[in-house]
């Protein structure tokens, strides 16, 4: 298992990335068609959008292909390729079996790869058998399902780690703190959370209130 953890921000907003980024708890931004028709942003623009957020800080960005066969889901990856560094873009695929001949093909040619809409603990073990940098289960979406989504994560996180190989879990749809410390229990690689999460997880109001406490007691020194 890759050591270190990555922490994600989910969102096409620019608005709301500026507000977060950069920050070095801040690994990089995931994207996805919905998050980018939510924001307005077009296929045309998306380059734009992420070459922005590297400027911002983001060490990676991810950004999904929109075709549903094989051949259309590498056409789109290599159109998202152009004019990245190595490294810099994880291209997202679904979890589908057209999704994994394309991404194995991707891992293959060296790219980095999110499988995406993970559901099941099989689509996890092929991740990991194919060499994805990452498999995304939605933590919130399960749960909506009436599906124990922590413990089936956890059935995840264990094929993924006892496949041995560099996948990470990449939780989305995390829609709280206690989620979010809940998947830091379970040993998951990585987590992308919506900005406005960001908050509660780097704001304790105890120890803004101390720090307060501490600034008005150092000017008060002689």
């Amino acid at each position: 298992m890759t050591a270190g953890f990555h922490l994600y921000l989910d969102s096409a907003d620019l608005g709301e990335l500026r507000a977060c980024l950069p920050h070095p708890t801040i690994h990089g931004v995931t994207t996805n068609p919905t998050l980018l028709r939510r924001a307005g942003v077009s296929r045309r623009d998306l380059p734009a959008l992420l070459h922005e957020c590297l400027a911002l800080g983001a060490r990676q960005v991810q950004a999904q292909v929109q075709a549903a066969d094989a051949d259309g889901m590498l056409d789109d990856a290599r159109g998202l390729l152009a004019g990245f560094e190595p490294g810099q873009l994880v291209v997202k695929i679904p979890a589908t079996r057209e999704g994994l001949r394309a991404g194995a093909r991707l891992s293959a040619a060296g790219h980095p790869v999110t499988y995406t809409a993970v559901y099941a603990p099989e689509q996890a073990h092929f991740a990991a058998m194919l060499g994805a940098a990452y498999a995304a289960p939605y933590l919130g979406r399960l749960e909506d399902s009436g599906v124990d989504g922590l413990a089936l994560i956890a059935r995840m996180q264990a094929l993924v780690r006892q496949s041995g190989a560099a996948t990470r879990l990449l939780v989305a749809s995390v829609r709280s703190r206690e989620a979010y410390l809940s998947l830091l229990a379970l040993g998951v690689g990585a987590v992308t959370v919506p900005p406005r999460l960001l908050p509660e997880l780097l704001d304790h109001p105890a120890t803004l209130d101390a720090e307060r406490a501490f600034l008005a007691d150092a000017q008060a020194l002689n």
